[in-house]
């Protein structure tokens, strides 16, 4: 069965997992623009993603928007709980999913999904559990090697450079 849902989590996937405050109280994160180029691809070849990620954020939220991510979940206790929620809307199952974790949090989702990408730096316990342990870090192209690794994996070479040719 194909993948046609990328799950990602926020803090240590899409950003180096660092989160600053200014002396107002602002939240500053920063995202990888790479990262950002492979999602909206992906998106363009007609499958879909989602983010499900513990903490709330305005500015995972305006990064979400931005590349078209039409499945957004913030301030999520249990990953999984949500994401069975949003496979029975999309009709899919765990076996066309594909996603990316860092931490014991993403542990339960991670485990059940068809392919589990761990970032290099992610914790040794979701290492143990990952089908893929990337050679990226977190925040530094880690959600860019997996995407481009989905489309081999998929078959989508062709379709995924054509959208850039």
């Amino acid at each position: 069965m194909a993948i046609e849902l990328v799950v990602l989590d926020v803090d240590g996937t899409l950003t180096d997992g660092k989160i600053t405050y200014t002396q107002n109280g602002d939240e500053v994160k920063s995202f990888c623009v790479k990262d950002g180029l492979a999602i909206a691809s992906w998106i363009k070849l007609s499958k879909k993603v989602a983010i499900i990620t513990g903490r709330n954020s305005k500015i995972v939220e305006r990064r979400a928007k931005e590349l078209g991510i039409e499945y957004f979940f913030q301030g999520v206790q249990n990953k999984q709980e949500v994401l069975d929620e949003l496979l029975q809307h999309l009709n899919l199952t765990m076996q066309s999913v594909a996603s990316i974790g860092d931490d014991l949090n993403d542990f339960k989702m991670l485990k059940a999904s068809k392919l589990a990408f761990v970032p290099a730096d992610a914790s040794s316990y979701v290492k143990e559990i990952a089908d893929v342990i990337l050679s990226q870090n977190g925040g530094n192209g880690a959600v860019r090697e997996m995407i481009e690794k989905l489309i081999v994996y998929e078959n989508l070479e062709e379709e995924y450079l054509a959208l850039w040719q």
